[in-house]
């Protein structure tokens, strides 16, 4: 009796389909509401919720509240869990295919240096560890900063050293800015961090590529002191992440033709 043909993996079978596979790439961008993704791929919001719930139900996409509207989530696609899929799929092809999954590649020397900007709220903690993060994996190659729509007077204590004990970072002597102070600036990419800063992020000139990735405030999570630390770990962990993903976008951006 002849076997049964094998299924295709899991990956291919989701990523098959036109609709999720557009999900898939506009969530590789920045992270999305149902409603924002309505309006990116033209489809009714029951059809997006359905496909979002077999991508969650994969593991590849992830969900979460929105800290600025509970009513709203936010969704995410995991590029981690992607390259994993990725190889497992090769591998079930032909052993030949099998790879791991490497880190994103170091960025390339660009024409000139690329302007990113991070926001969030307080500028006391996501903000300033993406950007040390950022400047610390490109050697400087990229023109980073950071700042919030409220600052806090300082920066939080234990953004400072998790930096300094998990990366080799030291940011103490940084203090908080307000984004009002970088009207003049221009970025190729402005990046939030907070669901409540995305809403107010004034608009900036050069028309940067706008993405968004909704973490939650670490100091909203822990506690005062030792016992609080963990959930700035992660956060930096999940930043750190984002930002080796984010490297290969950064691509040389052409110099500006004088007049």
């Amino acid at each position: 009796m002849r076997p049964a043909d094998p299924a295709a993996p899991a990956f291919v079978q989701l990523a098959a389909h036109p609709l999720r596979w557009k999900l898939l790439t506009e969530l590789a961008a920045s992270d999305y509401r149902v409603r924002e993704l309505v309006e990116r791929t033209g489809q009714p919001q029951n059809l997006i919720s359905y496909h979002l719930r077999l991508l969650r139900g994969s593991g590849l996409v992830t969900a979460r509240r929105s800290s600025h509207d509970a009513r709203d989530s936010y969704y995410h696609l995991d590029l981690q869990q992607c390259a994993h899929a990725l190889a497992r799929t090769g591998s079930a092809l032909h052993p030949a295919l099998a790879f791991t999954p490497a880190p994103p590649p170091s960025l390339p020397r660009p024409a000139r240096r690329p302007a990113v900007l991070f926001a969030c709220t307080g500028n006391s903690a996501r903000s300033p560890i993406a950007e040390a993060l950022l400047r610390h994996r490109t050697n400087g190659q990229v023109e980073v900063t950071s700042a919030g729509s409220h600052p806090k007077p300082r920066l939080h204590p234990d953004a400072v050293q998790v930096l300094r004990e998990q990366h080799g970072i030291d940011i103490s002597g940084r203090r908080p800015r307000h984004l009002h102070t970088l009207n003049d600036r221009r970025f190729d990419y402005v990046i939030t961090l907070c669901d409540k800063v995305r809403e107010v992020c004034p608009d900036f000139g050069g028309n940067p590529r706008l993405v968004h990735w909704s973490i939650p405030d670490p100091a909203a999570a822990a506690g005062p002191g030792p016992t609080g630390r963990p959930a700035f770990v992660h956060t930096a962990a999940q930043i750190d992440t984002r930002i080796r993903y984010l490297l290969p976008l950064l691509t040389p951006v052409p110099q500006e033709v004088q007049p």
